[in-house]
């Protein structure tokens, strides 16, 4: 009876651990490209915010920004998933209204200058899906040479005297892109 009793507490004892091994969770290791967001005001303490572009951070590691993020062809604004813009206000771009509401936006690269899209379409991966048709507004600014190289694709968000600027930075290319109220 002790012999049935030990072998059945053994055989509970598996069958509990080996059910807790079939039902852990898998979790991935890091993303190659983290996400990463930037708002408008960037005070974490604020909860009024403007503006918020949440993209992935590609890294050139050795490579230069122009062959990651070709002139002249449509590109995510970042890596992986293409970059999704919160607008929590009404504003405008390029003179065009930008209402309120979340959009994906998308960059035509340039060395001298870059066309920067804001689109309609939600939840697409890289720019393969890009549909002009779904343009909501689109500028073009010219580009800038920062003083020093940013090895991750970063955005950054500034006041300026109608509204925010979003800063756009990689290796040495910057670009201002003006938001108006």
């Amino acid at each position: 009876m002790k012999t049935t009793r030990l072998i059945s507490t053994i055989a509970f004892a598996l069958t509990l651990l080996l059910s807790i091994n079939a039902e852990a969770q898998k979790f991935s290791g890091l993303d190659k490209s983290p996400m990463d967001a930037s708002s408008f005001p960037s005070d974490y303490k604020k909860s009024d915010k403007l503006i918020k572009i949440v993209y992935s951070r590609p890294q050139l590691k050795n490579r230069e920004v122009y062959d990651l993020a070709k002139p002249g062809k449509v590109w995510r604004l970042g890596a992986n998933e293409a970059a999704e813009l919160h607008v929590y206000t009404d504003m405008k771009l390029n003179g065009k209204a930008v209402k309120k509401g979340t959009y994906t936006v998308y960059a035509i690269p340039g060395e001298k200058e870059w066309t920067i899209i804001v689109s309609k379409d939600l939840n697409v991966w890289g720019s393969y899906f890009y549909n002009e048709e779904n343009d909501v507004a689109r500028i073009t600014v010219p580009t800038s040479k920062g003083d020093e190289s940013l090895e991750a694709f970063s955005i950054a968000f500034e006041a300026s005297d109608k509204g925010v600027d979003m800063h756009l930075g990689w290796g040495t290319v910057r670009v201002a892109v003006p938001f108006t109220k």
